[in-house]
C-alpha cells in the first residue's frame, strides 16, 4: 500500500516598511479573499511585536479597538479585517504577541523544560514563534495557504525576532512553499511633482540585511505608478517588474481586492507557489462593492463616544454601517460627537439634525453624563437608537432616572455608593483582581422574546453574540422597569442576564450588552445594524414630511 502524504500548507508573510498604518492588514485580507475566490482554503494570522499579552488593557488611543473572537480572545483590530474579508471565524492561535511568546518561553524555563540550556532569542524565542505560525495550519486540516502579517515596521527593534523567525521558516519550508510580500510607501512630493522611490529602496535594503528578499512589493501610493517607476523599483529592489504592485488609495477598502486583481497579484502568488486552483470568480464581491459605492439614498447617524479623535477605536462599528447601508441602498454618513461636548452645548444642539444615534462601548466615568443626556434626547424625540455594551448600560441609567423616577441612579462602575445601582458588577467578577483577559469575553447564547424589534431583525429566537464587559443589568430593578415600559427583549438561557433592552413606546430603541459589530460581514450585514439603518431611513422620511407640512402651514398663515 502506497502512503499518500497530505499536502503541506504554504506560507505567505506580509511585512511593512517606511511607516506604520499603510494598510498591511487590509492588503493581507484582500489577498486572502482573492485566493479564497480561487477555491483555496485560506487562514490568516497577525504577529504583534508589543510585550502586552494582548491589547485588552491598552487605551484605544494607543491601539484602536480590541477585536474579540468567539473563543474570548482579545485581539488586534486587523483580525476584524481578516474575518470580514475571508468570511471565516478565527481563534486565539490567529493573533500572537511578543508578550505571549516570551511568557511561554519563560514559563518553560521555570519548569526546567530546557534542561539547563541558556535560553536565548535564537533559537528559543524564534522556535516558539515558528511553532505558533505552523499551528495555524494544524487548527483546521486541509489548509492550503496561511497568510501571516507581521506587525510594526521593518527596522523596529521589537519586530526583529519575528522577522528572524520567518527568515528561518523560509529556509526550513523550502522555496515555493514560502512567499514574502513587502508593503512599502511611494510618496508623492507636491513641490517637485514626483513619486519618490527612495523610501521603498531603503526599506527593502533593511529587509534584505535581515536576510529576507521580498518576492512581491506592494507600493502604497496616492498616484498610479508608471512603467518607468515600476522598473526602477524592480531594478533597485531585486524583484521582477511585474512583482511591483501599485496599492492605490481607494474610496472603499472593499475595492482593494479588485485593484490587486487588476495588477495580477493573485496570478503571481498562485504561479510562484505552484498552487492548484480554479479560475478567479469575483462576481459576488464586485456586486458588494457596487452596492457600497453607488447607493440611492443617504442617512446621517451620530456616534457619541469618548474616543472619537481616533476613529480606529470604533473600526468594526464603522464597517458595520457600511454593510448595513449597502443592504438598505443607502450611504451612511457618520457624524462624530464627543460625549463631553454634549454637556457643554446640550444634546439638541448636536443631535437635532441626525436620523439616528449610536452609543458604543467603552470604560470609565469620563463622558458618561453626556451619553446619558444624548440618550434622553433621542428617546423623547423618537429618534432611532442603538446602544452597544456601555451604550445599553447608559440607556438603562437614563431610563431609571428620567422614566422610573430613581433620582441619582447609576452604575457602580462610576459611582460605587449610588443609592440605585441599576448597573452593577457581575457576580463572577467580584473576586477578580487581574485586569487582562478576565472580563466576560467571547460568544454566549441569547434567547429573544417574540414580537420584539430584535426578534424581527434576527428572524430567529436563539442566537450567539460576542461579549466584552464586567458590569451588567441589575435584576433587582427588572419588575419596576418593565412596569414603566422597558422591554427585556433578550436574556441568557438561564434567564439571569439581561442581554437586550427595548422600549415599548418608541419606533426603534434597542440596547444590547454584547457587540454585534463583531459579527457583521460585507455580504451579510448584522441584523441589528441593518434594521437600525432601515428605521433611520423611515424616521428621515417621516421627519421630512413633517417639515414640509410645517412649512406649508406657515405659508398658509402668512398668506
Amino acid at each position: 500500500m502506497i502512503k499518500v502524504e497530505t499536502p503541506r500548507a504554504k506560507y505567505i508573510f506580509v511585512t511593512g516598511g517606511v511607516t506604520s498604518s499603510l494598510g498591511k492588514g487590509i492588503a493581507a485580507a484582500s489577498l486572502g479573499l482573492l485566493l479564497k475566490c480561487r477555491g483555496l482554503k485560506v487562514m490568516m494570522q497577525k504577529l504583534d511585536p508589543y510585550i502586552n499579552v494582548d491589547p485588552g488593557t491598552m487605551n484605544p488611543y494607543q491601539h484602536g479597538e480590541v477585536y474579540v473572537l468567539d473563543d474570548g480572545s482579545e485581539t488586534d483590530l486587523d483580525l476584524g479585517h481578516y474575518e470580514r474579508f475571508i468570511g471565516t471565524d478565527l481563534g486565539a492561535v490567529h493573533n500572537v504577541t511578543s508578550g505571549q511568546v516570551y511568557h511561554a518561553v519563560i514559563s518553560r524555563e521555570r519548569r526546567g523544560d530546557y534542561l539547563g540550556a541558556t535560553v536565548q532569542v535564537i533559537p528559543h524565542i524564534t522556535n516558539e514563534i515558528k511553532s505558533r505560525i505552523r499551528a495555524v495550519a494544524d487548527v483546521e486540516k486541509d489548509v492550503d495557504v496561511v497568510i501571516t502579517e507581521i506587525g510594526g515596521t521593518v527596522g523596529d527593534i521589537e519586530s526583529q525576532p519575528f522577522l528572524e523567525a520567518i527568515r528561518q521558516l523560509g529556509i526550513e519550508e523550502g522555496r515555493g512553499n514560502v512567499l514574502f510580500i513587502h508593503l512599502t510607501l511611494v510618496p508623492y512630493l507636491e513641490g517637485t511633482g514626483e513619486l519618490k522611490t527612495k523610501p521603498t529602496q531603503h526599506s527593502v535594503k533593511a529587509l534584505r540585511e535581515i536576510g529576507i528578499q521580498p518576492d512581491i512589493l506592494l507600493c502604497r501610493s496616492p498616484r498610479p505608478l508608471s512603467k518607468d517607476i515600476k522598473e526602477k523599483i524592480a531594478l533597485f529592489c531585486n524583484v521582477p517588474s511585474e512583482a511591483v504592485i501599485q496599492d492605490l488609495n481607494c474610496e472603499s477598502i472593499y475595492e482593494v481586492p479588485l485593484l490587486f486583481h487588476t495588477e495580477m497579484l493573485d496570478n503571481l502568488v498562485v504561479h510562484h507557489m505552484n498552487l492548484w486552483c480554479k479560475d478567479l470568480d469575483l462576481a459576488k464581491w464586485e456586486t458588494i462593492v457596487d452596492k457600497i459605492k453607488y447607493p440611492a439614498k443617504k442617512v446621517k447617524i451620530a456616534i457619541c463616544g469618548k474616543y472619537i479623535q481616533l476613529k480606529d477605536a470604533y473600526k468594526s462599528i464603522m464597517e458595520s454601517f457600511v454593510h448595513a447601508g449597502a443592504e438598505n441602498d443607502a450611504r451612511v454618513e457618520l457624524f462624530w460627537v464627543s460625549s463631553e461636548d454634549i454637556k457643554k452645548k446640550g444634546a439638541e444642539y448636536h443631535l437635532k439634525d441626525v436620523d439616528g444615534l449610536l452609543i458604543p462601548g467603552g470604560f470609565g466615568e469620563r463622558g458618561i453624563e453626556g451619553k446619558i443626556e444624548a440618550i434622553q434626547f433621542v428617546r423623547e424625540e423618537k429618534i432611532p437608537f442603538l446602544g452597544i455594551c456601555l451604550g445599553m448600560q447608559c440607556a438603562t441609567i437614563e431610563f431609571a432616572r428620567n422614566v422610573s423616577g430613581l433620582e441619582g441612579a447609576n452604575s457602580t462602575e462610576f459611582e460605587p455608593e449610588t443609592e440605585h445601582p441599576v448597573i452593577h458588577l457581575m457576580e463572577m467578577q467580584k473576586k477578580i483582581s487581574d485586569k487582562g483577559g478576565t472580563m466576560r469575553l467571547g460568544a454566549y447564547p441569547c434567547l429573544l422574546e417574540k414580537s420584539t424589534k430584535s426578534a424581527e431583525a434576527y428572524g430567529i429566537l436563539e442566537l450567539s453574540e460576542r461579549h466584552r464587559h464586567r458590569y451588567e443589568f441589575n435584576n433587582d430593578y427588572r419588575k419596576l422597569f418593565q412596569e414603566k415600559g422597558l422591554v427585556l427583549a433578550g436574556l441568557s438561557p438561564d434567564g439571569k442576564l439581561v442581554e437586550i433592552i427595548e422600549l415599548k413606546d418608541h419606533p426603534w430603541f434597542v440596547g444590547v450588552q454584547f457587540h454585534p459589530e463583531l459579527k457583521s460581514r460585507p455580504d451579510n450585514a448584522h441584523p441589528l445594524f441593518r434594521d437600525f439603518i432601515k428605521a433611520c431611513l423611515e424616521y428621515q422620511s417621516v421627519d421630512s414630511n413633517s417639515s414640509i407640512e410645517s412649512t406649508q402651514n406657515v405659508d398658509t398663515i402668512d398668506k
